[in-house]
């Protein structure tokens, strides 16, 4: 996307309070309340299913520029991102293709945006061979063999990734996720969502766990996409600890990403590496960097850096979902919606775990990557959990009653959730149950797990 600074956002930071402040302008009073979801999906070559290069890649964007219902956004003379009326298809690094759709008011207004893209995408995609895949990991093509998207900041990213974990160039341009955004009315209602969406977070990766394939082999995990974020980046990546204590408020999250080093700030179009010098950005607050002194945009920015299962940016963002085949690609944000903007449901929903400390979350959170709905949860397991969850969301889509031209309300979104849960069986075992035969079976396996076709 564009470079240039909001005109908004220039202005000096003169205090820790500001930073504060402009978590707090997320509020928003109930009525007003969006829900926007983010799709990842691979694009691989129909032949062969290895990952499409980017020239390729381009080149399809150039086709969806040239219908007219779509703005092309370009760095270094290359394509790299389209804006429509509403929403906005960008790229990730590795060439992944993701939707942002426009905060809508329901479920029913997303799913239009996210059928018109799949529409309009899927016959240019197949007249250059490519397709679409919802799946969390790419599932033959080796880390060295997939082209960096042309974009400055994956240049300063990808080899400071390289210095912090041993997956972080992996979760570059490797996996696809699914994620979506809620609005909060105040600090203590941010705070006990953000909380939640922790909790909420190894039941997300359990029940849709969708990547147990990389390189052409099973993994030992059912979310690789799980187990690759936690080798990225220690200080950005994970669970927010400090969110659980008895005092914590928007302060807590600015202390948090206060204390992250910096990737870059954005001067006159151009990206300054900061990544160097392992500048946080408290000290960077404090002593600028060169010439430069933090301003709005700067912080911005780094809130855009980090990347926590649930995140203040300055709404709350989910992100701990595999990216999704068609039919259940709106399910996560039905299951969110369900539970979080529905009083009665968000607190039984929190009933379901009474008093939680956070080293009992994260046992839960990593094995949910490796063992899905038989992770064990106390006396029972996740399996259980998510039927008592599911029931907990539909009936808090019932109480918000928005309904389709065809009198339907958003519980329509959850088909196939149900079944996942009843046969305990996720997306991931039911792929390594046929993953066999030669690479053309397994390309057309996938075809029918996954695939987007548009039709």
């Amino acid at each position: 996307m564009t470079t240039l600074i909001k005109t908004s956002l220039v202005k000096p930071i003169e205090s820790r309070q500001d930073l504060v402040d402009y978590l707090a302008r997320g509020a928003r009073p109930r009525a007003e309340w969006g829900i926007g979801t983010e799709m990842e999906k691979l694009v691989v070559e129909t032949a062969t299913g290895e990952a499409a290069p980017y020239a390729k890649i381009e080149a399809l964007l150039n086709r969806l520029q040239q219908t007219g219902r779509w703005r092309g956004i370009s760095e270094e003379g290359h394509l790299v991102a389209l804006v429509g009326e509403n929403s906005s298809i960008t790229l990730e690094p590795g060439g992944q293709l993701e939707l942002s759709g426009q905060l809508c008011p329901d479920l029913h207004c997303s799913y239009g945006d996210f059928a018109a893209h799949i529409s309009q995408i899927s016959s240019e995609a197949r007249s250059l061979g490519l397709t679409f895949l919802g799946l969390g990991v790419q599932p033959f093509t080796p880390l060295e063999k997939i082209d960096w998207l042309p974009k400055a900041r994956y240049k300063i990213m990808g080899p400071y990734m390289a210095r912090t974990g041993d997956r972080g160039q992996h979760m570059m341009k490797l996996t696809a996720g699914l994620q979506v955004n809620i609005d909060f009315a105040d600090e203590a209602d941010c705070i006990e969502k953000l909380r939640l969406g922790q909790i909420l977070a190894p039941l997300l990766y359990a029940l849709f766990a969708n990547s147990p394939i990389m390189e052409d082999r099973p993994t030992g995990f059912l979310s690789t996409r799980g187990d690759i974020w936690a080798r990225t980046d220690p200080d950005r990546c994970g669970l927010l600890s400090q969110i659980f204590r008895p005092d914590a408020g928007f302060q807590s999250y600015v202390d948090f990403a206060l204390d992250v080093p910096m990737y870059f700030i954005v001067r006159e179009g151009n990206y300054v590496d900061l990544t160097g010098c392992r500048f946080t950005f408290r000290r960077y607050l404090a002593e600028g960097f060169q010439e430069h002194r933090a301003i709005l945009g700067d912080w911005d920015l780094h809130l855009s850096t980090l990347f926590p299962e649930v995140r203040l940016r300055p709404q709350i963002e989910f992100r701990s979902a595999d990216s999704l085949p068609p039919h259940l690609s709106m399910a996560v944000s039905a299951l969110i919606k369900g539970i979080f903007y529905d009083e009665s449901a968000q607190q039984e929903f929190r009933s379901l775990f009474g008093e939680m400390e956070i080293e009992e979350l994260d046992r839960l959170y990593r094995r949910s990557w490796q063992l899905g709905l038989k992770t064990p949860f106390r006396s029972s397991s996740l399996r259980s959990l998510a039927r008592q969850t599911l029931s907990i969301a539909q009936q808090g889509l019932v109480n918000q009653a928005q309904r389709n031209s065809r009198g339907l309300d958003e519980r329509i979104y959850m088909a196939g959730v149900e079944e996942i849960i009843e046969t305990g069986q996720t997306l991931s075992e039911r792929l390594l149950a046929r993953w066999q035969g030669d690479r053309q079976e397994k390309v057309a396996l996938l075809q029918e797990h996954c695939g987007f076709d548009g039709n």
